[in-house]
């Protein structure tokens, strides 16, 4: 319930009941003790409408018996048709007010003429009609609110089966995605593998043997990975799969010295830093020797890690190349996923050529007091 909403109640309570006192005031001599005292007890009976509609509308039916005060029973019978699912209930309470509001009071000294007064169609029909526009207005108001609620459900009904939709579209996409990395990037890197290892078991050059070692690795290597997220993207949408262990700085050594390139690696970090920080570096590095693999060939690398402050500063160096780049397809996204990454954690990426033609990355994150701790 918004603020507007809470205080809309009380307010609207407080106007009628200063409305109903102006009836009261109008309607009822203020010599007549019983009478007035009928119209009061109708009038603050009001407060009670929202919450207990029947008791206050038979609290406030005595005053449409012995004054011409009815406001306040009026208000309470379409504050009770309003609430009331049964529609009896209103009907009955409707036809009660108009018998005391067409019969003369009291009935004790009623005459003939009187009672042919009484029974006159016009005004029977006006106290009938009095009695029945609350009601009908009540029922009028619950109708229109209960259609708002039925109107809500289909809406969220509808989203919801929009969201079931798009989730079954995406998993077939995501079957889709997960055959065609396993009958053709599978098979691909699964070739690469076999001629690696055909190549590091036929040549008789240590070098060539080096390297052939090294493409059979890393192929082995992303077939794993190939595989789970085959996995993972087969599962999408049955059942939670766990993705495959996290890399952190421990990893990075193993990292640099598979890379199939001369590379340094210095490190100076605090303990503790966050799995997210250590990521951010791992999945830099690894970007980072990368490209030199593609656009450095022969190059020479040095990765420094180390912290001053509350800052960690990662930088990838390389030298010229001292062969011609292959041209290899790429999506140029590589950069940009990483300067996202760094965004994410507060950092900052930069990168751009060396004055000795090579080439240099750096990471700037903030690890707080981690850092200063350690």
């Amino acid at each position: 319930m918004t603020p507007l909403q809470r205080v809309r109640g009380p307010l609207l309570s407080t106007a009628l009941v200063a409305v109903t006192l102006l009836d009261v005031w109008d309607n009822v001599d203020t010599d007549d003790r019983p009478a007035l005292a009928c119209a009061l007890l109708a009038v603050f009976a009001l407060f009670l409408r929202h919450r207990l509609p029947l008791t206050t509308f038979l609290l406030a039916m005595p005053t449409a018996v012995v004054t011409d005060a009815v406001l306040a029973t009026l208000i309470a019978l379409y504050t009770l048709a309003s609430h009331c699912r049964r529609r009896t209930l209103p009907a009955g309470c409707a036809v009660a007010f108009a018998i005391s509001d067409f019969t003369p009071w009291p009935w004790s000294s009623l005459e003939a003429a009187d009672l042919a007064d009484a029974v006159n169609l016009n005004h029977l029909g006006y106290a009938v009609a009095t009695a029945a526009a609350p009601v009908f207005l009540g029922q009028l108001v619950q109708a229109r609110s209960e259609l708002s609620l039925r109107l809500e459900e289909i809406s969220q009904a509808r989203e919801h089966e929009r969201v079931l939709t798009a989730q079954g579209v995406l998993a077939k996409e995501r079957a889709q995605l997960a055959r065609e990395m396993h009958d053709v990037v599978s098979h691909q890197v699964s070739l690469i593998a076999v001629q690696a290892g055909a190549l590091q078991v036929g040549t008789p050059d240590p070098h060539t043997r080096g390297a052939a070692a090294t493409i059979r690795q890393l192929s082995v290597q992303t077939l794993e990975e190939l595989r789970h997220m085959v996995s993972v993207l087969r599962a999408s949408g049955s059942r939670p799969t766990e993705l495959t262990p996290q890399p952190s700085l421990s990893d990075l050594a193993r990292l640099v010295g598979n890379s199939g390139i001369e590379a340094e690696l210095v490190t100076d970090v605090p303990d503790g830093l966050p799995p997210t920080v250590q990521r951010a570096v791992y999945r830099t590095v690894q970007e980072a020797l990368t490209n030199i693999r593609k656009h450095a060939p022969g190059a020479t690398a040095a990765v420094r890690i180390g912290h001053k402050g509350d800052a960690l500063r990662v930088t990838v160096t390389n030298t010229a190349p001292t062969r011609p780049a292959l041209r290899l397809p790429g999506a140029h996204h590589g950069l940009a996923g990483l300067r996202q990454r760094a965004e994410l954690l507060g950092g900052t990426l930069m990168s751009g050529p060396t004055d000795s033609g090579g080439y240099e990355l750096r990471l700037e994150l903030p690890v707080g007091d981690t850092a200063s701790s350690s």
